[in-house]
């Protein structure tokens, strides 16, 4: 289920059980919202953060532009089949599970979603968030329904035993993991939250690292770091305008019968004219979402 044109440059999280912060994410520059009844939401309150979800979902169009997914309970516990249940007709755009750990999982909570009326191309986000998770990240990306990976980076790192460190390289050979695996499945991807509110140099720099990696954008805890996602995952004006010429530079080519074309004294070749028209479509997207 390819999804990667989509602008997801900053996804942030909202606890289900509240309504006065779902109202807010009504007014706020997020591309995506994660509406969360699983860790945000504490047990005694999942039913009615249910009910609060189905409730924002029904005034949909007051969101706007931005992408409302909602993170269930898993399966295995009290929660999970009563959530997939609600959300299979309330209009979500997507429904995110935690703690994928298998393509069978993906069956199990589709085989839910379809029993209870969901629409056929209602699109399964994974959390990738645990070891096994992360091995078996190719036979999850590639089932049909699944159109984005989430990193779970907080609970993944617990699991390895590891670190949280600025570089974060104990991170990398499972983020490289299942970059390759949504890529190669034509799925989007977005990185883990950062968890230091008051350290915006940091979060900048994790911004940056994510965007040189590959990520589409980066989950949020806090609305305060909304602008610096967007920013960083965002297509500058300068990269846009480089596109752009690429483009019409590849073209003139082909007019002329050439398969190459040179421009600033460097080759552009199909492989750049089809990153650079993915670039224009993004930035386009984003400019009408914010126009």
């Amino acid at each position: 289920m390819p999804s990667i044109a989509r602008p997801r440059r900053s996804v942030l999280y909202m606890p289900g059980s509240n309504p006065r912060a779902l109202a807010k994410g009504k007014e706020l520059p997020a591309d995506a919202l994660i509406l969360d009844l699983e860790d945000a939401v504490a047990p005694d309150a999942k039913a009615a953060g249910r009910e609060a979800i189905r409730a924002a979902l029904a005034d949909k169009a007051s969101y706007g532009h931005r992408e409302l997914a909602v993170r269930v309970n898993g399966l295995d516990t009290a929660w999970g089949h009563a959530d997939l249940a609600a959300m299979a007709t309330a209009g979500a755009d997507a429904v995110l599970l935690p703690k994928v750990e298998s393509a069978d999982i993906v069956r199990r909570a589709v085989a839910v979603l379809d029993a209870a009326g969901a629409p056929a191309t209602l699109p399964i986000w994974c959390m990738m968030e645990t070891p096994r998770g992360v091995l078996h990240a190719e036979a999850i990306a590639d089932h049909p329904r699944v159109g984005c990976f989430v990193m779970g980076t907080s609970d993944l790192t617990k699991d390895l035993l590891a670190r949280h460190t600025a570089q974060r390289l104990p991170m990398l050979p499972s983020l490289g993991i299942c970059l390759l695996a949504a890529r190669a499945a034509e799925i989007a991807i977005v990185d883990g939250v950062y968890l230091d509110l008051d350290d915006a140099e940091g979060f900048a720099a994790s911004c940056e690292q994510g965007r040189d990696l590959g990520f589409d954008g980066k989950t949020l805890i806090h609305p305060k770091q909304i602008a610096a996602a967007n920013d960083a995952f965002g297509p500058s004006a300068e990269a846009v305008a480089l596109a752009r010429r690429q483009i019409d530079a590849y073209e003139q080519a082909l007019a002329a019968g050439q398969g190459v074309a040179v421009l600033d004294g460097k080759l552009v070749e199909n492989l750049h004219v089809v990153e650079a028209k993915r670039l224009v479509a993004l930035a386009e997207a984003i400019a009408a979402r914010e126009g």
